[in-house]
């Protein structure tokens, strides 16, 4: 089967999402015979896409089919983006290790990672972060940024408020922060994000920047260790391909304008922890606060027996008081 022929048919389905397209109106469309059409639907079915048929109506793709396709995402990029290098793949490791795979190999532009399933995905601290097939939004975003590699930290920042602020958009979900960049539906993580420099040692700089998101979607059964603490979105008839292209945009755009630091002010709102007893660990010991307030780099301020100081990096834990 011409692969052409299932994009193609793909793409006149997707664009009619939820409404019937005759084999007549698909075959006269695109050129080809009723059935070539019939052949590339089976193709497209058996590739796990949900196209539901039925006799005198054609065919229809099914609101909830949801695969990851590189031209859906491009489709649903804003306009100043459509040229982005998009990426899927069936299966890979991580696609923050394909990221620096593809940058050792010479890649020298923004490009766009998306996979169905990871094997090792990773979290942050060293952690793994469960990526089953089909359920999740697993992406990494490169960006050649020329800045110094303190500058660079502000994305992590600035990627919380982009996966935030698509959500949002494109859903009824109510997203909250945990600080540095864990993403919360109500009391339970549904998302984590790691941010990675390719720097030069020489001058001290960010070569490219690479921003892993792991979303939860739509998986239900969590490994025993995190099934507590983990929950998905569930976004109703809304794809991961638009998640992706929201988050997307929102993020390079951020990106282009990392001087700005009015995002902090959506970091706030959303923040799940201010005025909050925490834990925090700095230099190996174990202290209480309360968090008061994240300055303009993002930057956590917190109270503890010692007066008011600010943590850069590291991890908190919520304290029930």
């Amino acid at each position: 089967m011409d692969r052409s022929k299932k994009d193609d048919i793909l793409r006149v389905l997707e664009e009619n999402r939820g409404a019937d397209v005759s084999g007549q109106k698909l075959a006269l469309t695109l050129g080809i015979s009723r059935n070539a059409v019939w052949k590339a639907i089976h193709k497209l079915q058996e590739d796990g896409h949900r196209i539901e048929s039925a006799t005198n109506r054609g065919y229809r793709l099914a609101q909830d089919s949801d695969v990851l396709l590189a031209q859906n995402v491009t489709a649903h990029l804003g306009d100043a983006n459509k040229d982005l290098d998009v990426r899927v793949y069936p299966i890979v490791d991580s696609t923050n290790n394909e990221a620096k795979r593809l940058l050792a190999g010479g890649l020298d532009h923004a490009a766009l990672l998306l996979a169905e399933e990871q094997t090792g995905g990773r979290g942050r601290m060293g952690r793994s972060f469960y990526s089953p097939k089909g359920t999740g939004l697993y992406m990494t975003l490169i960006v050649p940024l020329e800045c110094q590699l303190a500058d660079a930290v502000h994305i992590t920042t600035a990627a919380s408020v982009a996966v935030v602020r698509a959500v949002e958009a494109l859903t009824d979900k109510t997203l909250s922060i945990k600080w540095v960049n864990d993403i919360y539906l109500g009391d339970k993580k549904i998302c984590g994000i790691l941010t990675e420099a390719v720097s030069n040692f020489e001058t001290g700089s960010a070569q490219s920047v690479i921003v892993g998101i792991g979303l939860n979607v739509s998986t239900t059964d969590f490994p025993a260790e995190v099934s507590m603490r983990a929950a998905s979105l569930f976004p109703h008839e809304v794809t991961r391909d638009r998640i992706a292209a929201a988050v997307t945009d929102e993020l390079l755009y951020a990106c282009a304008h990392l001087d700005d630091r009015r995002y902090i002010v959506d970091y706030k709102a959303h923040s799940m922890v201010l005025g909050k007893a925490v834990t925090y660990t700095e230099n190996g010991v174990t202290k209480e606060a309360v968090a008061v307030d994240i300055d303009d780099a993002g930057g956590l301020v917190v109270r503890d027996a010692d007066g008011e100081h600010t943590l850069r990096s590291g991890e908190i834990t919520l304290r029930v008081v």
